[in-house]
């Protein structure tokens, strides 16, 4: 009688560990909110600076600046000025584009730079230098004036100086022939240092005091300034 064979247990297999499901993690909604947020911040800040620029623009007027250099006591011209746009400022006072015609022919009491603003203050309706006096233009060579201290509106000595050949004659006593003048401008000076000031003289010294000076013959001399 045969033994049957002892029964050999079956393998059991081995237990798979369950594993997570996996799932697209949700989207935070905190984040999309901050995104939200800046974009309305930037806009808000958009709006803003449109809204500066065009109140800034509206502020803006136009005004009178000096197209080139104007020595004082020069009249004006149409094509010394010119059209400028400026903020509006309470501590400026330049004069309207609209005045430009009106401008025209008046007299600055100041010597005008190329670039700056109009004032009215600095033109004077009856200058007080020369307006109703002649003048003259007197060459002035280095040493004949005070160096850079002659403006417009100094008082001045035109002193005739010796002519040539009277230097040696023994002086006397009388002082030397002068006139009495004001300085309407004063032009700047030349690669030698001459300088060309136009003087406002009574009618009566403006044919001596010319001829004088077309023998350069004048040095001049500045009266002391009020105070």
């Amino acid at each position: 009688m045969e033994s049957s064979a002892p029964a050999v247990p079956r393998p059991t297999a081995p237990v798979r560990p369950d594993l997570p499901i996996t799932t697209t993690p949700p989207v935070k909604r905190e984040r999309r909110w901050s995104v939200v947020a800046l974009c309305v911040v930037l806009a808000v800040l958009c709006a803003l600076g449109a809204a500066a620029a065009v109140t800034s623009a509206s502020d803006r007027s136009k005004v009178l600046a000096v197209a080139r250099d104007v020595p004082a006591g020069q009249a004006l011209t149409a094509a010394d000025l010119t059209v400028a746009e400026v903020s509006a400022d309470a501590a400026l006072t330049p004069v309207p584009a609209a005045e430009r015609v009106g401008m025209v022919g008046k007299r600055p009491a100041v010597g005008l730079r190329k670039g700056s603003l109009l004032v009215a203050s600095q033109l004077d309706t009856g200058t007080g230098l020369g307006d109703d006096k002649q003048q003259v233009g007197v060459q002035v060579k280095r040493g004949q004036a005070p160096v850079g201290t002659l403006a417009p509106g100094d008082r001045v000595l035109a002193v005739t100086t010796p002519a040539q050949g009277e230097e040696d004659v023994k002086p006397t006593d009388a002082p030397p022939s002068s006139v009495d003048a004001a300085v309407v401008s004063v032009s700047r000076p030349d690669a030698t240092g001459t300088v060309v000031v136009n003087l406002a003289v009574a009618p009566t010294d403006g044919p001596l005091l010319a001829t004088r000076a077309a023998q350069g013959r004048i040095a001049l001399v500045r009266e002391p300034r009020s105070n």
